[in-house]
């Protein structure tokens, strides 16, 4: 782990030694200063769009607290050769959690919610109440995915709700603890699932001038949304439609709809710390959980993101998948630097991971690994003869 360390601090130093930070019109800067023609990105996404079959996507690019630029590419129900377009309403799938999480934050602002205090405390769960340790499970653990419960009942054979492990000692990554937190919100308010829906709107939706994000469907997602399409890039009808919840209920960890733009606002917001005071974005960006190593870099889990330590970025980031529709960003709030992408398809969640690392140093890579290449070889080897001629200096001295 540590050599692979090494070996991604080199590779961006020399990227960043080797990078121009000189940006010119009609592009984008890499997140280490290479400028990136709009062009070239767009050519990249149609080859990567054609190689994945994505029927549909819709993506916008952030740099300095600004969309610099936003395409529409494909189609939004290829049955009837309609094209995306800036109207056109995707699913956010677990993009969903995020902005969740961001929600619950106006609870805590308010003071009817504490991070830290026992949900069952304001409402008892009756689906777990035969494990008792349900009653350690507090906010905190269900936004950083350590509340011990499955991602799904329906994943289980028995279809019951369990907890795994000790709450807040070990990540799961668990849909199952955010419907349970919003169900606690639910509580706190007194109202039904639309009566949250319309809070969202007025905590977050309309402050941050968010028009078509919606946690539950209103008549203008319905008639803009994109159909969905599977791995085979097969419509999905209502028939073998299993995420089909999803998409008419209030379910916290899943049923956002949006469209790039609007999800850019809500990025960009953050960014400049709007809507909450500095000690909750502190809390929601901070370090909470260990999710695991993927390709030598080690990715941590906050309170709603993705952060993976990768050295000189401050970056977060999350992905999702509904059935036939999949989402991803990559933000740096520091740097207002990002990327949101939706798609109709099985593959946008894989094409946001790919994507990031294109626009982390830029799409001609291959001069810079050679350098980091070079620069592993050469560094163990000047460590160990500038070792060795110390050590013979000192023998000599001693003679």
């Amino acid at each position: 782990m540590k050599t692979q360390q090494l070996s991604l601090l080199l590779l961006l130093c020399a990227v960043l030694v080797t990078t121009s930070c000189a940006q010119r019109e009609g592009s984008i800067n890499s997140y280490f200063g290479q400028g990136i023609r709009f062009e070239t990105i767009d050519k990249h996404l149609k080859n990567e769009m054609e190689r994945l079959k994505i029927p549909g996507m819709s993506i916008a690019l952030i740099e300095g607290g600004n969309v610099v630029h936003h395409r529409n590419f494909g189609y939004a129900n290829r049955e009837e050769n309609l094209l995306v377009t800036d109207q056109t309403i995707f699913e956010a799938a677990s993009l969903s959690k995020p902005l969740f999480a961001y929600f619950v934050m106006k609870y805590v602002e308010s003071g009817k919610l504490d991070l830290d205090k026992p949900l069952y405390q304001y409402l008892p769960y009756p689906d777990i109440a035969q494990d008792e340790r349900y009653q350690q499970i507090t906010a905190r653990m269900v936004l950083s995915h350590r509340s011990g419960f499955p991602n799904w009942r329906s994943d289980l054979p028995d279809d019951q709700l369990v907890i795994q492990f000790d709450p807040g000692t070990d990540f799961f990554y668990s849909g199952e603890g955010y419907q349970y937190l919003a169900m606690v919100l639910k509580a706190l308010d007194q109202t039904t699932w639309e009566g949250l829906e319309d809070n969202f709107q007025s905590f977050v939706a309309q402050p941050l001038g968010l028009e078509h994000t919606v946690f539950i469907q209103d008549e203008y997602t319905r008639i803009h949304k994109a159909e969905p399409y599977d791995e085979n890039g097969e419509w999905i009808s209502p028939e073998r439609d299993y995420d089909s919840l999803f998409r008419y209920e209030f379910r916290a960890p899943a049923s956002v709809h949006s469209e790039p733009i609007d999800f850019s606002k809500w990025l960009i917001a953050m960014g400049n710390r709007e809507n909450l005071p500095a000690s909750l974005y502190d809390e929601m960006w901070k370090v909470h959980s260990y999710v695991g190593a993927f390709n030598g870099i080690d990715v941590d889990y906050t309170l709603g993101f993705y952060k993976p330590d990768i050295p000189l970025t401050n970056l977060y980031m999350h992905g999702g998948n509904n059935y036939g529709f999949t989402a991803y960003f990559t933000f740096d709030p520091d740097k207002q630097w990002g990327f949101v992408l939706f798609t109709n398809s099985e593959y946008g969640e894989q094409l946001g991971g790919e994507f990031s690392l294109y626009m982390l140093t830029g799409p001609n890579m291959t001069p810079y690994l050679i350098v980091a290449g070079i620069l592993v070889l050469l560094v163990p080897t000047l460590l160990f003869l500038l070792i060795r001629m110390v050590v013979r200096r000192i023998k000599k001295s001693r003679a």
